[in-house]
């Protein structure tokens, strides 16, 4: 029975809360914090059954952060507020001696970049701590890695070939929205793609690599290639990979929208002036779009997330397809939010069991792949995200 503190309040936050206050025999106490108290206290009373405190917090500020720790002592904090609060939080963490866990890698708010560089290096301080940090333990980065492992595990001698696939096959019925933080979602697909290929990296326009692809239930979706924070732990962990690839599927109406934010400069995350104050045009943006939180209640369809991969095993070449498939609808009706947030939900809440019941230990920092696979993949589906698998089919890739 432990103790854990959940850091962000939209719609991801609202889903872990929602799991974690399911499973009272592993999340004894539960706090929920924001910089918007409210929305904590609306997620506790809808979802918490009782269970969960609430408290204020700017999670950029490294000394409030410190202080909401030492007064709740939890042995975990999970961290699933914005991916520029990763590095204040983990100082606060170290500061602490208390665990941490993430669903997005770090990136700096004047830069559309991630890499995993910033937090790596913090391995050595938490080490020294005797603490662990665990990053990316979403479902894309997240389950895909643990995917892999499990494949590298069970089914490969050598994996050569990894193509990690994602499709929302859902329809919000708005004209444009994004399915999580539209900040964040624009800057990520906006910028330049990379994927891995016989040792380095090769970097593309965006939406320069596209191909049709057929997804379980849903059927074929144009799909792109993007650089996605797990390739560059993968590569890294998976050194016989000579190709890993990320592709996501977008509909030409979003695209079309997606070509007019950038024309008409919407998508800047650079300072102007209006009526003599600074903004950032994407953050104004973020304002006057649809709430990702708010898409669940007519959201029909499915998303299909997955890893198609090629290797060796015995001497002969073979392929294996690893996927869950999770409905708006049914994730809104159990938890009240859409499916996109359901899936970073669940395995935030799963990973942070595993930390806490001693599945997953280590002093340091660590992506997801890192760990035995097993026990996470054995629980997975009886939260909500069975998985399929197929052996030696036609992987299109």
């Amino acid at each position: 029975m432990s103790k854990v503190l959940i850091i962000g309040a939209g719609g991801v936050g609202r889903v872990v809360a929602s799991k974690c206050a399911d499973n009272p025999e592993v999340f004894s106490e539960i706090m929920l914090a924001s910089r918007t108290v409210s929305k904590c206290d609306v997620i506790a009373k809808e979802v918490g059954k009782g269970r969960i405190k609430t408290a204020q917090l700017d999670a950029d500020n490294v000394a409030e952060t410190v202080a909401l720790i030492n007064q709740f002592k939890p042995e975990l904090v999970i961290n699933v507020a914005l991916p520029y609060q990763d590095l204040p939080i983990m100082d606060a963490c170290l500061e602490t001696g208390v665990n941490y866990l993430d669903t997005a890698n770090y990136e700096p708010k004047d830069e559309a970049k991630f890499e995993y560089s910033w937090q790596w290096a913090y391995h050595d301080r938490f080490k020294e701590k005797g603490i662990m940090a665990v990053l990316g333990c979403g479902f894309d980065p997240g389950v895909t890695s643990i995917y892999t492992a499990y494949a590298a595990k069970h089914h490969f001698d050598e994996m050569h070939y990894l193509d990690i696939v994602d499709c929302n096959g859902g329809d919000h019925g708005k004209a444009f929205a994004t399915n999580f933080n539209p900040e964040i979602n624009i800057r990520e697909i906006t910028q330049k793609g990379k994927y891995w290929k016989n040792g380095d990296w090769v970097e593309t326009e965006p939406f320069e690599i596209k191909k049709s692809l057929t997804y379980p239930n849903i059927g074929q979706r144009d799909s792109y290639v993007l650089f996605h924070e797990e390739l560059e732990s993968l590569t890294k962990n998976y050194p016989s990979l000579k190709q890993a690839r990320f592709w996501m599927t977008f509909g030409q109406e979003y695209l079309t929208h997606l070509r007019v934010i950038q024309n008409i400069g919407m998508s800047r995350i650079d300072p102007v002036k209006y009526k003599g104050v600074d903004i950032i045009p994407l953050e104004f943006l973020k304002e006057v779009l649809p709430n990702p939180g708010d898409l669940g209640e007519n959201y029909t369809g499915e998303t299909s997330i997955g890893c198609r991969i090629k290797g060796i095993k015995d001497g002969k070449e073979k392929s294996y397809y690893v996927w869950n498939n999770c409905s708006h609808q049914k994730a809104f009706d159990e938890t009240g939010t859409q499916g996109v947030s359901y899936t970073t939900g669940v395995p935030a809440m799963l990973g942070a069991m595993m930390v806490l019941t001693g599945k997953w230990q280590g002093k340091g920092v660590f992506n997801v792949e890192e760990f035995n696979p097993d026990p996470f993949m054995e629980r997975i589906g009886e939260f909500g995200l069975p998985w399929n698998e197929e052996i030696n089919g036609d992987l299109e890739v």
